[in-house]
């Protein structure tokens, strides 16, 4: 890979988006060599959450590359929006936790990447926004649908309809982010809650996950019992049996995992 870098550290892995010379923005290489990343992280038994970041020290991932967008029409356009909605649902579906480190500039396709993931954690220098408007276009990778169900309606709606950024501290006012870091500290602190969902039981995490993620389309009615279902799931593992042993032996679960 060209655009992205991946890095292992014990269970964890570190993918970087290393375009620092284009602030991280997304083309279509870009977008295809993180969907393989992706694709591959979640089905290595080995890693048991991937954080997400951007190289250098200005940006996460500024947004799509304007030079691309300025020559697309109709088809291509709705293409271009397929292909980054497919990464952004790749993310959002991954059976592993995601958590994006927000560096720096998080704008446009830059937002839509982090808000698939599932904690997002932000730079004190870090802007987020969407401004696709003030370019004539509309937000195209999940940006529409994924911000109101996060922040609410009203929220969305002000951003997107203005185009303009948030700082890092309104962005966790708002709900938009899980923490807010010195620039010094984000990676190591991402790292340190990623770390600590790893230590827990990797299917638990994964139904968790599953629960919550389809859960939020559901009625309650049928949410509560999609949770029933995957609670009677888990309880016929041996990932179960463990952690309930290792909690009454006052030890630490030693989970099944990858070598």
């Amino acid at each position: 890979m060209q655009n992205v870098l991946c890095d292992r550290e014990g269970h964890l892995a570190i993918v970087t988006v290393n375009r620092p010379q284009k602030l991280n923005a997304l083309d279509a290489q870009t977008i295809g060599e993180l969907d393989c990343c992706i694709a591959a992280l979640e089905q290595d038994a080995t890693v048991g959450a991937i954080v997400i970041t951007g190289a250098g020290e200005k940006a996460f991932v500024a947004g799509a590359d304007i030079t691309v967008l300025a020559k697309q029409g109709v088809l291509d356009g709705s293409d271009n929006a397929r292909l980054g909605q497919a990464l952004t649902s790749r993310i959002e579906n991954c059976k592993k936790p995601v958590l994006a480190a927000i560096n720096g500039f998080a704008l446009g396709g830059g937002l839509e990447l982090a808000l698939a993931c599932d904690c997002r954690f932000a730079a004190e220098n870090a802007k987020l926004g969407l401004p696709e408007v003030s370019l004539g276009i509309v937000p195209g990778y999940g940006g529409t649908q994924r911000l109101p169900r996060l922040c609410g309606t009203g929220i969305a709606l002000q951003m997107i309809l203005t185009g303009d950024p948030v700082t890092a501290t309104e962005a966790l006012r708002i709900g938009l982010v899980n923490g807010v870091f010195p620039a010094a500290d984000l990676l190591p602190q991402v790292k340190a809650i990623a770390n600590k969902m790893v230590s827990r039981g990797p299917q638990a995490l994964a139904l968790a996950k599953q629960a919550v993620r389809r859960g939020m389309h559901l009625s309650m009615q049928d949410g509560l019992a999609l949770e029933a279902d995957l609670f009677g799931a888990i309880s016929s593992t041996a990932e179960m049996k463990e952690g309930m042993a290792a909690f009454l032996e006052k030890r630490r679960a030693s989970w099944i995992r990858g070598s």
